[in-house]
């Protein structure tokens, strides 16, 4: 195994405060980009088709564009074969279909260094960040080292890391997990407390890029520069791919893994991206059985489908309709929004949520709100989220959790809000 000590580990540069972002005026946002919402919306057809409901639960699940449903069909009825296992034409479109995947993915996290990275496909970031700890870790560390994961994110990014720990000293190496601290009230992480935690044996720090429940960017670059140009950061994307522009060149981490299902593309589908620069090179231990050809070719066409419509006018668009819920539930006293209490208002300062809103009423349980939400035609979420247990309440508090996407609109927050109010 590699590991062993290193010389102490120093910030790059002084961490500097947060940037205050320029105040939007969501409403004149959302005028200016309505006629390019419009017909985007359209293409969805299971939101076409029940024009009476509002999908709200796009951090679970996202709805599929007409362009991922065709490339399904045409693979499925043109070249389906599988892969790397024959030399027939559909086997060979098949082959080439997943390596041209996997430049796809590259390109999509605008990858500076596509020759030395790898993409693993998987079947979802849970699968992603468990092939991560399972089989590249351990090469990674030796006896005494230390990793820092998050106790307050999904259980996706927790478990697997507490799983290699037990694997590990099973094994005879014993590995510390330290926590990667956070702040009150926020959730956002702490970086100047992360200084006190990162020392000369921390081999790995994994992290959040949007939190699932606070809707919050975690400023991942302000981890590199508490732990250095050394240490491998594995980033879970599951809520920013899709959702905003993610370049791994800006924020420069060693692994990025996301759930295609939750970009547009089929359930069953994700990715492992690894830059292969800090560390041994990633390779997914076992035997390889048939992959997932129909999803992958799904996740393509998501990608592609994506990159047309532009990742930075969809994080306008939501982050407008975010702002548009958050600062009309800040007017009622019924309700409290989990995380950042200084962002609620239309005109904050403060980053703006990223599509993502949770909260809970001071006296209906989050389930019976549920319910009576989706009586009034919205589709939310309604339960502890699947936090991992470092959260307030040990991850088992149910809330309300609405996550929007390109095809909501500001009739359908309106009309949520008006649903809201009325349960004062």
């Amino acid at each position: 195994m590699a590991g062993g000590p290193m010389d102490p580990v120093k910030p790059v540069t002084p961490i500097k405060p947060v940037d205050p972002v320029d105040p939007v005026d969501p409403a004149r946002e959302l005028k200016e980009l309505a006629s390019w919402q419009r017909p985007l919306r359209d293409e969805f057809p299971i939101i076409r088709g029940n024009p009476e409901l509002a999908y709200c639960d796009s951090a679970a699940t996202s709805q599929k564009p007409q362009a991922v449903l065709d490339a399904v069909h045409r693979y499925l009825t043109t070249s389906n074969a599988n892969a790397g296992r024959g030399s027939y034409p559909w086997a060979n479109t098949t082959t080439a279909l997943m390596e041209d995947a996997r430049d796809r993915v590259r390109r999509f996290l605008g990858d500076p260094d596509p020759e030395r990275s790898s993409v693993h496909f998987t079947s979802g970031t849970t699968e992603g960040l468990r092939t991560v700890a399972r089989d590249w870790l351990p090469e990674l560390v030796a006896d005494g080292d230390e990793i820092v994961v998050p106790f307050a994110d999904h259980q996706a990014n927790l478990t697997p890391w507490l799983d290699a720990r037990e694997l590990l000293a099973r094994q005879g190496v014993r590995i510390a997990v330290r926590e990667l601290p956070r702040q009150r009230g926020s959730g956002d992480y702490d970086p100047a407390a992360l200084a006190g935690v990162v020392g000369p044996r921390t081999r790995l720090v994994a992290a959040t890029h949007v939190h699932h429940v606070y809707g919050a960017d975690m400023n991942v670059h302000r981890i590199r520069q508490v732990v250095g140009p050394e240490v491998p950061i594995c980033l879970d994307a599951a809520q920013s791919i899709g959702h905003l522009p993610v370049s791994v060149a800006d924020l420069d981490v060693d692994f990025v893994v996301f759930s295609g299902h939750k970009a547009m593309a089929l359930p069953g589908t994700g990715a492992v991206w690894a830059r292969g620069r800090r560390g041994p090179a990633f390779r997914p231990g076992g035997w390889s059985g048939t992959p997932n050809t129909a999803g992958v070719a799904s996740l393509t066409a998501a990608l592609d489908w994506l990159d047309a419509a532009g990742t930075d006018r969809i994080e306008r668009w939501t982050a407008a309709l975010t702002s548009l819920l958050t600062d009309g539930l800040s007017r009622m006293d019924a309700y409290e929004v989990l995380g950042c209490q200084t962002s609620l208002a239309a005109g904050s300062r403060v980053q703006r949520r990223r599509s993502i809103v949770t909260f809970r009423h001071r006296e209906i349980g989050s389930q019976d709100l549920g319910f009576i939400l989706f009586s009034r035609g919205f589709m939310v979420r309604s339960d502890g989220h699947c936090q991992a247990g470092g959260s307030p309440g040990g991850g088992r508090d149910a809330s309300v959790r609405v996550s929007l996407h390109i095809h909501n609109t500001p009739e359908e927050v309106q009309g949520l809000l008006t649903a809201l109010a009325s349960l004062q």
